[in-house]
């Protein structure tokens, strides 16, 4: 059975990424890109599916783990009766090469026996491959062929096949190195390169210390913010900037039910957060090209706005079911791809426009697309606003006019308005005026709850719903507006768990077409700690944010949700906006 989902560690090179259990076992890679086919799908699975595992002889978790500084170079420990052993894990950042997952076992007292073994399965542990030797330069290669696909394993060990398994026994003594490497090439081309791990893991370790050189955030979080960040950077697709919600696929919102979602791809909804992020962190290249990655997804046909794309912009999602997987836990069914692509969401339009509107005033050089976009965004949405929808949830239910879809519509026209006015670009500066005032006026007539003093999810629903934590945020109404302060007391009392986190909405009434339950979304427990902080009650937010850093596991790491009944992470892991909002409130603080 696959290890607690905050048991794994995260290691990658800017286009996959790979998880790595405290037993020494890669359970998930997908490879050669986040939304590749698994070549290790134990996660979902059992070892049948594919695995990757080196640890001494008797398995058993490692005692001690930690990044190498501040990087993705994973370091885990064990001690034994005959010694201490550590194993290195990391992948080099690329560029044009073919990735790499090396592993170095070092030896640090003693004489320790290992066992390398290592089942590899193509097409998410469907397709067992032909796996032989082959001799190259001196060395023997053991390589699995299936299909499109090779993957070479090479090392310092001696390898021998059994049960569809390959196995290495050996030992490692105090100051030894033995290096194992994976690679990954297209299997009508000729064999890759033969790696050097050392090489390797010195470039690797100085490309992590020349980013995050590039930090400036100097505040009391300065930890929290710096893994978030490098976090950030291991999900972003580096050939074009797009940044995935997570590395994996079917995580479970809850344990052994159906709320399990592929997240390997880009959102448009993260647009403004992880921008202002970037920005506000001194990474201006990075906030960059996630802004060229935006124009060019969105480029084309922007009436159709997706909510998500592909990480290189692709708008074909076609979710399908995996039934040859049992899934984590038993959490069915395993998916890939994702029919919300095809959903309408308009707050996505207040999202892009804020996104380009934040590029502008903060100095990133100008993009007249970018003006052009959003004016035949505004064009789309002035005839269409009116609309329901299903709202930033993707709840799979019938369309509803959910208050943050209406919010972010306003959100929308009112950067544009600011555009207009602010620069020679033209357009009906008054009709738009006049547009943002009617959208503001029916949000405020339809979507709040004078008898509870609190906004509501939904136009004539009596549900809460944690994005309505966002009014103050993006400027639809002042922090000190009885309307917001009772929304965000509200919201605190009816969707806040035991631990102080907050649900996205309550699942009993329907709204999500979902059976089961699910957990406190950590993005929407950040947001109230903002929000806590922006209407006066700093030590209320500070105390909020310090649990929430609390809950991480000992890399540093948060999965999408915290379950308060089994007390552990649930969802897609790692999270992309779990560790964005992280960001943002820990420079809201401080």
């Amino acid at each position: 059975m696959p290890a607690r989902i905050e048991d794994y560690a995260l290691i990658g090179d800017m286009q996959t990424a790979a998880l790595v259990g405290r037993d020494g076992a890669v359970d998930w890679l997908c490879l050669p890109r986040f939304d590749s086919p698994a070549v290790f799908a134990g996660l979902l699975g059992t070892d049948e599916h594919g695995f990757w595992r080196i640890a001494p002889g008797v398995a058993a978790p490692a005692h001690r783990r930690r990044y190498r500084g501040d990087s993705l170079i994973l370091e885990q420990e064990w001690d034994t009766a005959e010694g201490t052993v550590r194993v290195v894990d990391f992948m080099p950042p690329r560029g044009t090469a073919a990735p790499q997952l090396i592993r170095v076992v070092e030896g640090v007292t003693g004489t320790v026996r290992m066992r390398s073994a290592v089942r590899m399965r193509f097409s998410y542990g469907r397709v067992v491959p032909w796996v032989h030797k082959v001799a190259d330069g001196g060395r023997t290669r053991t390589v699995a062929v299936a299909g499109p696909d090779s993957v070479w394993l090479d090392g310092e060990a001696e390898t021998y096949g059994q049960d569809l398994t390959t196995y290495a026994d050996f030992t490692v003594t105090a100051g030894e190195r033995i290096a194992f490497a994976l690679t990954w090439q297209a299997s009508h081309l000729g064999a890759p390169e033969q790696p050097d791990a050392e090489e390797a893991l010195a470039a690797t370790e100085g490309f992590w210390r020349d980013w995050v050189a590039q930090c400036t955030y100097q505040g009391p979080y300065r930890e929290a913010v710096v893994r978030s960040l490098i976090t950030l950077k291991g999900l972003t697709y580096a050939p074009t900037g797009g940044i995935v919600a997570a590395p994996t696929t079917s995580l479970p919102e809850d344990i052994g039910g159906v709320r399990n979602w592929d997240y390997r791809y880009t959102w448009l909804r993260d647009a403004t957060i992880t921008l202002s992020s970037l920005l506000r962190t001194g990474y201006r290249d990075e906030a960059r090209a996630w802004r060229e990655w935006l124009l060019r997804a969105v480029a084309g046909d922007p009436e159709n706005l997706q909510i998500m794309y592909g990480i290189a912009g692709e708008r074909e999602l076609v979710e399908t079911e995996l039934d040859w997987l049992p899934g984590y836990e038993g959490s069915r069914p395993v998916r890939i791809g994702n029919g919300a692509a095809g959903q309408l969401q308009l707050d996505v339009y207040g999202e892009v426009v804020e996104a380009l509107h934040l590029a502008q005033t903060t100095g990133l050089a100008r993009n007249d697309h970018a003006h052009l976009l959003q004016l035949r965004l505004i064009s789309w949405l002035e005839e269409h606003w009116r609309e329901p929808d299903e709202g930033i949830w993707e709840v799979r239910g019938p369309r509803r006019h959910f208050v943050h879809s209406k919010v972010m519509a306003w959100v929308a026209v009112d950067r544009t308005v600011k555009l207009l006015e602010q620069t020679a670009c033209e357009g009906p500066l008054e009709r738009w005026r006049a547009l943002r005032e009617e959208i503001h006026e029916d949000v405020c007539t339809h979507g709040y709850d004078p008898d509870r003093n609190t906004f509501t999810q939904s136009y004539g629903s009596s549900e809460l719903d944690a994005s309505l934590l966002l009014i103050p945020q993006v400027g639809f109404l002042p922090p000190d507006d009885k309307r917001v302060i009772g929304t965000v007391e509200a919201i605190q009392r009816e969707l806040s768990t035991e631990d102080g986190f907050v649900l996205r909405y309550p699942t009993t009434g329907g709204v999500d077409g979902l059976p089961g339950d699910e957990g406190a979304f950590l993005a929407c427990s950040f947001w109230l700690a903002d929000a806590l902080a922006m209407i006066g009650r700093g030590d209320e937010a500070r105390e909020l944010f310090d649990q929430l850093l609390s809950i991480r596991n000992d890399l540093g790491l948060l999965a999408e949700e915290w379950d308060p009944r089994l007390r552990r992470q649930v969802g897609n892991f790692p999270q992309a906006f779990s560790h964005v909002p992280l960001i943002d409130t820990a420079l809201r603080l401080g």
